[in-house]
């Protein structure tokens, strides 16, 4: 039996977008930590484990939902390729170079306590007008905008030092993850979104030119990141944007802290 979609449904792209079971694994994952952390000692081991799992896997989720956005966004404006390459199933596994797009950032996590971009769709961004091109680029960090938005939106409403603090730590962690890869992704670097964004606006020759370079993004990323004249106050900016939300810093810091918990 062929399943048919209703025409308006399928117009919408909602008909396309089928979550992945290993999506639905990843979700239940960040869960299981949260609940973990939830009512455990704040120095118990249960706490770094239970905050470990939750911002890993809840960064897992985030990257997902980032990729889906520019996948989604392809799609809406006639790109279908995206949907035959699994870009809808929100499976992080359909990512190119999964070691670059998953692990790597996981790892940078875990050590750096930063959230690198990560992620890879390939859409065929020129085929559409500069504006859509923009929109596409765009999409990926307005996600992780709004993830670290309603995060800390929460941590700020119901967070507490008192009741649950290991939680809240982690979870004021995994925002002020978002906010860097935020700022990080729209940092007009070729091969990342904020130069994507950037790119239409250029001419022709300038874009050639320039194409060469996208491979390397990263590379030149990790180099302005390590690089101590830019680091301070990168990351204090970062740090500046967190606490726009009222939430004080020192709970994103011992958040990473749980995270590194072989420390």
């Amino acid at each position: 039996m062929t399943w048919h979609y209703p025409e308006n449904r399928r117009a919408s792209g909602l008909g396309a977008v089928r979550p992945s079971p290993v999506f639905l694994v990843v979700v239940i994952a960040a869960i299981v930590g949260g609940a973990l952390a939830w009512d455990a000692d704040v120095e118990s081991v249960r706490a770094k484990v239970g905050v470990f799992v939750l911002v890993v896997f809840g960064w897992i989720v985030s990257l997902c939902l980032h990729e889906f956005a520019h996948a989604f966004i392809a799609w809406r404006a006639g790109d279908h390729e995206v949907e035959l390459r699994g870009y809808l199933t929100l499976n992080p596994l359909k990512y190119s170079h999964p070691l670059l797009s998953i692990v790597l950032p996981m790892v940078f996590i875990a050590l750096g306590g930063f959230g690198l971009p990560g992620g890879a769709v390939y859409v065929h961004s020129h085929n559409f007008s500069p504006r859509i091109q923009r929109l596409i680029s765009g999409a990926g960090p307005a996600v992780n905008a709004v993830f670290a938005v309603l995060l800390l939106l929460i941590v700020k409403l119901f967070g507490s030092t008192y009741e649950h603090p290991a939680f809240w730590f982690g979870l004021s962690f995994l925002a002020f993850l978002q906010i860097t890869a935020t700022v990080l992704n729209l940092l007009p670097i070729p091969g990342l979104d904020g130069y994507g964004i950037l790119e239409p606006s250029l001419s022709y020759q300038t874009r050639r030119s320039i194409d060469q370079y996208k491979p390397f993004g990263m590379l030149i990323l990790f180099v302005l990141v390590f690089t101590p004249a830019l680091y301070r106050p990168l990351f204090e900016m970062i740090y500046a944007i967190f606490e726009l939300s009222g939430v004080p810093r020192i709970w994103s810091q011992y958040g990473g802290y749980l995270v590194r918990f072989w420390l």
